[in-house]
């Protein structure tokens, strides 16, 4: 299997397709997914990675057993920071991923198989923009609603957290952590991940209460990427 690679749109409208060399994934970052898991909050920053060949358009139900989304925010590296956004599915393995939890062993059996990670197209940063909102829809019904204010660590914190012993090269990728809400895919079930930009967050409580849809309250998202479960 040849190197996998994900869309990228410039500022200027350009189109390239990028390579990560590897993609970052930060484990427990939102409190409320933590307690629904029933994990602890660590002292430290959780991190572990999926290699290249974990990258994947086509969204599975089963690898061996039923797989498991995670709606998350994700950065892309360039120059020394992060300069594209966009919203991916980490797929798990729970039933493996617990079990190795229990014997105090690395995850990545259960985090790291190939197909595990699947991306929206990137979008370039610009200076003005802040406060990601991002929501998944499951056969149209809000399944995740996360917004980045309810991150543990911040994307600026995260960036440098793992720079202090990790190389980040341009093109890398990483995921920030996921919202509650997660739980199986099913076979032939419809999924749609959007982002929204500058979404203040009384807005996203406003949406995460059902006073009324974040789609209404914000508009347009700048990012929506759905797929078909197989």
């Amino acid at each position: 299997m040849g190197l996998q690679s994900v869309s990228l749109t410039q500022s200027d409208g350009q189109v390239s397709s990028i390579i990560p060399s590897k993609i970052i994934c930060i484990g427990r970052n939102y409190a409320e997914h933590i307690n629904e898991l029933g994990n602890e909050i660590p002292d430290e920053m959780v991190v572990f990675l999926k290699p290249n060949s974990a990258i994947s358009i086509t969204l599975r139900s089963q690898l061996g057993e039923p797989l498991h989304y995670e709606a998350e925010l994700c950065f892309m590296v360039s120059d020394g920071q992060f300069s594209a956004v966009g919203v991916g599915l980490d797929m798990t393995k729970r039933e493996l991923q617990t079990k190795l939890k229990k014997q105090g062993l690395p995850w990545e059996r259960s985090k790291a198989f190939d197909g595990s990670a699947l991306f929206s197209e990137f979008i370039a940063i610009t200076p003005d923009i802040k406060d990601w909102c991002f929501q998944l829809s499951i056969d149209n019904v809000v399944t995740q609603l996360g917004h980045q204010q309810l991150m543990m660590y911040q994307p600026h914190a995260i960036f440098n957290a793992v720079s202090e012993f990790m190389t980040l090269n341009d093109g890398d990728i990483v995921m920030t952590g996921t919202p509650k809400g997660v739980g199986t895919v099913s076979a032939n079930t419809q999924f749609e991940l959007s982002l929204w930009a500058n979404v203040p967050f009384t807005v996203f409580e406003a949406a995460l209460l059902g006073d009324k849809p974040i789609e209404q309250l914000c508009g347009n998202p700048e990012i929506v990427k759905q797929w078909q479960a197989k």
